[in-house]
């Protein structure tokens, strides 16, 4: 080697090629594997559920899941801070697109009626539900909202989230699409808690919207709705009186949850009994029922504890971020996909209202699927980010 390259090659150039490889491992190492992991267990248990009784949708729903992974990598491309600027224009197209669903005149073609929800555009074979791409859109423009203020510790400062979550929250339930509906109000109080608002406020608030239950009930809730309330009240007490009318999915579901037992049924046997029970909606908002008949309790517990430990990768995510916005995102993020299990998984066994809210990366549907994945992707993208990004919101202060 001669003198000149011996004397160009300094203490630098010997090791930025290790200091390279050094970054590229600390920035994969991020907690936001765990929800990864925990998304595609979710989604293959799903997959085993829905071929259950439709092999058929199993197929579409293994497509959808490809799609779903990759919209996931595709979201862990730009930089995070790249979301905070893009957010309000997604704000916009969201916003236009659950107008759009509930317009008398819109196309036939584009807009049907579904069991009374104006909910889906159909895009020939895929289904788009703007509610889901809402539920991103929030935590989004909410989270950016607050990152840029000082943590809203008086009343006035709450107006903008409150603003935030009214005119989506209004526009679905609309559709009419309560359960999707319901699911941002416990996303709204997380995201606000770690943002540093005060309990006092938040409390209040809570306490004064309980106190509206009543008048919600008679004055925004349509009779059918106000039926299912209706069922599951007396399906708690013990009275089948609702049992062959309102109440027939509810007490069809909790039959097939409990043939189940703790270990489950043999395939063939656990597909003879999912038709006859004929459960309405089996592959979609009631597939817990047919996890819990083909593998039992056990089955049922690994979606809790896969949600779990999705839930836990996104605060741990959220921890480790560097910038207040992240934080947000992330627990955003988990917040509303463990409310929405809770919801679901409620429903199903009985405790709550059947509201048709899904299961995430375990019920059948592309928006759904889709949706959670993209979510997934962000959490990893800010988890890849997190190191040397310097950043620093008012959020922070």
């Amino acid at each position: 080697m001669s003198r000149v390259m011996r004397d160009s090659m300094g203490p630098a150039s010997l090791f930025s090629g290790t200091n390279d490889v050094t970054r590229r491992r600390v920035r994969f190492a991020t907690f936001a594997w765990l929800p990864v992991g925990a998304a595609l267990g979710m989604s293959l248990l799903g997959i085993s559920a829905i071929s259950l009784t439709r092999p058929e949708l199993a197929a579409r729903q293994g497509i959808f899941l490809f799609v779903g992974i990759l919209a996931a990598v595709l979201a862990t491309i730009p930089h995070p801070r790249m979301l905070r600027v893009a957010c309000w224009v997604l704000c916009a197209l969201v916003l236009g697109l659950l107008v759009f669903v509930l317009v008398p005149f819109a196309p036939a073609s584009l807009v049907t009626p579904r069991n009374g929800a104006r909910a889906w555009i159909a895009l020939g074979a895929f289904d788009l539900q703007p509610s889901e791409l809402a539920k991103i859109v929030f935590i989004l423009c909410l989270s950016q909202w607050l990152s840029i203020r000082a943590s809203p510790r008086s009343l006035r400062s709450l107006i903008v989230p409150a603003l935030l979550f009214i005119v989506p929250v209004a526009l679905i339930v609309l559709e009419p699409d309560l359960g999707s509906a319901l699911l941002f109000g416990p996303t709204l109080f997380a995201i606000l808690v770690v943002a540093g608002a005060r309990l006092v406020h938040l409390s209040t608030i809570i306490a004064l919207a309980v106190c509206l239950i009543p008048l919600g009930y008679f004055a925004a809730l349509k009779p059918y709705q106000q039926a299912r309330i209706d069922a599951i009240v007396a399906q708690v007490r013990g009275d089948t009186r609702f049992e062959n009318d309102i109440g027939f999915q509810g007490w069809r579901a909790m039959r097939l949850v409990g043939s189940g037992g703790v270990f489950g049924n043999e395939e063939s046997h656990a597909r003879a009994l999912v038709k006859l029970n004929a459960l309405p909606e089996e592959h979609n908002d009631m597939v817990f029922a047919v996890v819990c008949c083909r593998y039992g309790m056990l089955g049922g517990g690994l979606v809790w504890l896969l949600m779990a430990i999705y839930a836990a990768g996104a605060l741990l995510v959220a921890a480790s971020a560097r910038d207040g916005f992240s934080k947000l995102v992330a627990v955003g993020i988990g917040s509303i996909l463990f409310a929405q299990t809770f919801v679901n998984t409620g429903m199903t066994i009985g405790v709550l209202p059947i509201t048709g809210v899904t299961l995430p990366f375990v019920s059948y549907g592309g928006s759904s699927l889709v949706a959670s994945w993209i979510m997934t992707g962000i959490l990893l993208a800010i988890g890849m980010h997190r190191v040397g990004s310097g950043e620093k919101d008012r959020f922070d202060e």
